[in-house]
């Protein structure tokens, strides 16, 4: 047994002497393959690590102070939108578009509403406008507080003097013609015993760019087209009253900034703070 070992101790050292300077190598019979780096590869790999460790610790000390403030932002951005969004329609869903809300519904909305813009950033449609092309259907308006069919801006009263009821509304958009519709259900009531008339009205404007997010619209025209049963009847378009007889609150212009846009949902906050949430339909 002691001649065995010495003699693979001798194949060992003749191997090693006569290896490469970087490593040696040595197999036997008794003995597995085994390769021993020379002194300059380890004094290499030692040189490489430390300046491995230099290099993080110098990344570390080169963090801001307030490293955990910035790693809490990125995990904000990471959260899902969708999660916010659902948390918005689900606040507003009850709310009859903003007709049924106390005060209380509309701090909870507005809130939601202003996580998911900080959440999805800042709006730009200067450069694609396409976006905002097609039928979006109200789902919400702070403006309708007011119990008017012009929600923050003076209006016919729903269900007071008037016996009007207020159906679905939608805002029809397209980007090539720039027309800008609100179009609203209404059904008004008659007398007993005739049924209610149902009817659509239609507020067409014209749009414009006047920021990266900023939309203007402009009146032009009011039609009501009568439906259910009376919808034979003609297409009826409402006089305007001339700009010189309007009060100044009341032009028929006005401005809007769209705070969240996505390929299924839009918030935009009026001139007057007027805070409107909508879907796609």
């Amino acid at each position: 047994m002691a001649n065995s070992l010495l003699q693979s101790s001798s194949v060992l050292l003749s191997k090693f002497s006569s290896s490469s300077p970087s490593s040696t190598s040595s197999c036997s019979a008794s003995l597995p393959c085994i390769n021993i780096p020379s002194k300059s590869s380890i004094v290499q790999r030692k040189r490489s690590v430390v300046l491995r460790a230099a290099s993080i610790e110098k990344a570390l000390n080169d963090l801001p102070a307030d490293v955990d403030k910035v790693i809490d932002g990125v995990e904000k951005a990471l959260t899902p939108t969708s999660e916010i969004k659902v948390k918005l329609l689900s606040i507003v869903a009850g709310l009859n578009k903003g007709l049924a809300a106390n005060g209380e519904d509309m701090e909870k909305a507005d809130a939601a509403a202003k996580e998911l813009e900080a959440a999805g950033g800042t709006v730009d449609i200067s450069e694609d406008q396409e976006k905002l092309q097609g039928r979006w259907k109200l789902v919400y308006s702070s403006g309708f507080s007011s119990r008017t069919l012009g929600g923050s801006r003076p209006g016919p009263p729903i269900g007071r003097l008037l016996p009007i009821t207020l159906g679905q509304v939608f805002q029809r958009i397209d980007v090539f013609s720039k027309d800008f519709d609100n179009i609203v259900e209404l059904q008004l009531g008659a007398p007993w015993p005739l049924p209610p008339i149902e009817a659509t009205a239609t507020l067409e404007h014209k749009f414009e760019l006047t920021g990266s997010n900023k939309v203007k619209i402009t009146f032009e025209k009011t039609t009501v087209k009568t439906t259910g049963n009376l919808s034979q009847l003609p297409l009826l378009e409402v006089p305007r009253i001339p700009d010189s007889f309007r009060p100044s609150s009341r032009t028929g212009s006005g401005e809007f900034e769209i705070t969240y846009l996505d390929a299924d949902t839009r918030i935009t906050r009026g001139d007057r703070g007027e805070l409107r949430v909508f879907v796609k339909a």
